[in-house]
């Protein structure tokens, strides 16, 4: 990935909450499984990871990405389909 990865302060704080270190979420983003369309123009990189699904929901720019937040769920099937 060639663009910069920029974490706004509620990504951070909510990664810091789940354990979710910036290093898994550069990886989600740089080798997605999936990316799909999110809210108001935002994407969704998704990476199935020991039987659960990271979810990184960002914005991407010209220059760089800005990850708006992240989280692991167990619900693969809902967001795989």
């Amino acid at each position: 990935m060639n663009k910069d990865v920029v974490f706004i302060p509620h990504a951070l704080e909510r990664m810091n909450e789940r354990g979710i270190s910036k290093e898994l979420v550069v990886e989600t983003l740089t080798n997605p499984d999936k990316v799909g369309e999110g809210y108001l123009g935002r994407k969704v990189a998704q990476k199935n990871m020991d039987g659960k699904l990271i979810r990184v929901i960002y914005e991407e720019h010209e220059d760089k990405i800005i990850v708006i937040t992240a989280y692991i769920t167990s619900k693969i099937d809902k967001y795989l389909r």
